[in-house]
Formats: structure tokens, sequence, C-alpha cells
């Protein structure tokens, strides 16, 4: 009986101590110790928290020790593979792997830009019904093609314009035949027939559906790498403004473009900056991808000097401080200016996501301006001391003033930028 009695207490106490644990605070500062942490060597200093009332922290540099309220220096001034050992009472407890890599620097942006998005095939963007003998039908809509579908080829002839569509149409209708259509939906595609038939209004063929072949906007740059010639804009997808789904691009081109009004964000209504593209210009460089996190090409010519206009470190999502910091943004022309921010939350991911900062527009001559984030300041590189550490990406519809971000090193990820890759990384 006294057995049972004693193996129930013990039980007890571990339930107990189990159901504790988390709410303990050692324990808690124990589970925030990363087991592995990147940084650069520009970075004299990184802080390290501690654990337990009195701590020894190693590394190969030399040893420190504080109390659990503190936060460690560990200076790193090498590249190279480290190893953190925390200690209680010289029993080690727990080793952090510390890999710091040579500097990386790009060249901030936030010149405003002009984008040229030509869809991969057509993208259908509405049905419409057309007024035949027999009533109204859409033969888009029976043919089962959906709004946000791309029409690939029609016939095996894949159609890039959509010049290209009703020559084959009329064709089609005159011989009373049906269309072998291929369409894209998704990462799928299929096979469809589309029959035109006679639009006795009109007095033509129809397939029922409006299909557009490009897209166009502002933007802003965020980043150029002048050694891969690489960039990276806008930090969110472009979607199309009819379908409200991301656009499928095969080709797409930016060019310069100059600020000439912006309309300013109120409560619920979303602002924006209305700019002219300068076609007669080269194209500054090409777009080969749309992703949720941005564009992204290469630069074929470089931007006008300003100045920022210099590489610049960037810092990774650890890094970020909530605080003071500025975006680097157009107004006016295409004058670049740099505006205050305050950095409100900063999550450190440690996989890539796209909304990772929450800013708050601080400038009163920005505020004054364009009433907080606009469309078209999509992409302004965010600053902090001296870093790059995001850009700027929607807008807070109820709240202009404040808005969310992405971190830098997801942008430079997407670009196919390997910011980790080093010539040399040997272990100190």
């Amino acid at each position: 009986m006294t057995k049972d009695w004693l193996r129930k207490i013990v039980g007890l106490i571990l339930l107990v101590s189990f159901i504790a644990l988390p709410w303990y605070s050692p324990f808690q500062i124990y589970l925030s110790i990363p087991n592995h942490i990147q940084t650069f060597s520009e970075a004299d200093e990184i802080d390290i928290p501690v654990f337990g009332d009195s701590v020894s922290v190693y590394s190969n540099e030399e040893e420190k020790a504080a109390h659990a309220t503190d936060l460690v220096k560990i200076p790193l001034n090498q590249s190279g593979n480290h190893e953190l050992t925390y200690s209680v009472a010289n029993f080690p407890v727990k080793k952090v792997d510390v890999s710091v890599y040579e500097d990386f620097r790009v060249i901030p942006g936030g010149q405003s830009i002009g984008i040229n998005l030509q869809t991969n095939g057509v993208l259908v963007v509405g049905h419409h019904l057309v007024q035949t003998n027999d009533g109204e039908v859409s033969p888009g809509e029976q043919a089962e093609i959906n709004v946000g579908d791309s029409i690939l080829s029609i016939n095996g002839q894949p159609v890039k314009k959509m010049e290209q569509v009703a020559p084959l149409v009329e064709e089609a209708g005159e011989k009373e035949e049906s269309l072998d259509v291929e369409v894209k939906r998704g990462k799928e595609t299929f096979q469809t027939n589309l029959k035109p038939v006679y639009d006795v209004e009109q007095k033509d063929y129809r397939i029922g559906l409006y299909i557009r072949d490009s897209a166009a906007g502002i933007g802003t740059m965020t980043f150029y790498d002048p050694k891969s010639k690489k960039y990276g804009a806008l930090g969110h997808i472009i979607s199309d403004m009819d379908t409200r789904k991301p656009v499928d691009i095969k080709d797409g081109s930016i060019v310069r473009s100059q600020i000439k009004e912006i309309k300013k964000g109120e409560h619920g209504i979303p602002g924006e900056k209305k700019a002219e593209f300068l076609f007669n210009d080269v194209k500054l460089g090409n777009i080969t991808k749309n992703s949720p996190f941005g564009i992204f090409g290469t630069l074929s010519k470089p931007f006008n000097d300003n100045k920022w206009n210099k590489p610049m470190p960037i810092a990774l999502p650890h890094q970020v401080k909530e605080g003071k910091a500025q975006i680097l943004t157009v107004i006016d022309d295409e004058k670049v200016e740099a505006f205050d921010v305050k950095i409100v939350n900063s999550i450190e991911q440690d996989a890539p996501a796209t909304k990772g900062l929450i800013i708050e527009i601080t400038d009163e001559r920005l505020l004054e301006a364009t009433g907080g984030i606009v469309q078209g300041m999509s992409g302004s590189p965010i600053i902090q001391d001296d870093k790059i550490i995001g850009a700027v990406t929607h807008v807070f519809v109820n709240d202009p003033t404040s808005g969310y971000g992405v971190h830098i090193e997801w942008m430079l990820n997407e670009a196919g930028i390997d910011i980790y890759k080093q010539e040399e990384n040997k272990a100190s």
C-alpha cells in the first residue's frame, strides 16, 4: 500500500513538473536559444541569450560570463564556423553552431519603374453572351473555359497575341467546325473543343470570351546585385486586375517611369501613385519571374546615380529590430528620397514567408504627400542601421499609415542569389 502511494506521489510530482516546466522562465530562455545562427562578418558582434544564474558562454574567440537576464555579445571578426557552448556550474548544457559568412551587399533601389508583362498565351478575363438566331449563348463557358485560364494554343498553333485568335475563330465559324483549344489552369493543362457561333448583332463569329495578352503597372525597385546583374522589385506577386489571379508570364520588361501625381490614401480607400512610362528610353531589364515575393530579372542598363546608389549590407530576419528605420521611394518625378518609418514588428523567420514585417509611416512629409503607403510604393527598400532589411509590400486598407513588409533575404533567395555561398568558408 505504501509503495502504491509512493508511486502515485512521484507520478503526481512528475506530472505537475511536466505541466509547469514550459512556464518556468529559465526553461523558456533555454528553448529560445537557437541550435544554429547565421550571420555576416561585417556584424562585429551578435547578441546571444544566456541561460542560468551563472553561465559561461564559450566560443573559439573568447569566454564570456553573465547573468540570466543579460545578453552576451560575442565578437565575430572572422568568417568560418564557430561553436558556442553554454555551461552551468562548469557543466555544458547546450552547444550552438555559428556560421559567419563574408559580408554580402547589394545596391538599394527606390526608383519608380514601369512594368510590362506578356502573358503565357492569352488570358481569359471574362465571359460574354453572343446573340444568335436561337438565343444568347457563351461558347467559351459551354467549353468549360474559366476566368483566369490561359489559352496556350488553338488547333495546334501557339497563341501569343490576341490578334492571332480572331482569324482562327472566323475560319472555324465559316466551316462550322470546332476549335481544338489547349488551356492552362494553374499548373495543369487540358484540351477542350470550342465552337464559334455567329453573332447576329455584330455580324461576326464569336466565342464568348474576353481575353488579354499583356498587363502593365508601376512599382518600386528593391535591390540590384552589381555582380550578377540580377534585381528584385515590388515585393509581391502581380495579379490580373479582373481575375485577381497571378499573371502567368512568358516575357516582360521594366522601364523608367516618372511620378506625375499621387492620390492620397484614406481610411478604407488605398491611395496610388500615378506615373508616366518612359517608353522612348531603352528598357532597363527583363522580367523572368512573377512570384509571391515580387518580380525578378536581369538589368541591362543601370539606374541614374543617387546618394544611395552604392552597395549596402543586408540584415537577416533575426537581426531586424523594432524601432526607427527608413524607406527609399519616389513621390515626385524620378527623385529617390528617404522617409522615416517605424518597425512595429519583425518575425524571425527561418523559412521564406511574405509577411515578415509590420511598418508604420512616421515621416510627416510623406504622410502629407501620400497619406501613408499607396499603390506603386510596393518594393520600396527598408533601411535600418545602414542595412537593407526588406521591402514594403502591402498597405492596411483600414489604416493607410501602416502595412506589411517582406524580409530582404527571401527576395534575394527568390532572385536566385545565394547570400551564403562563399568562395572561402574555412573553420576558424
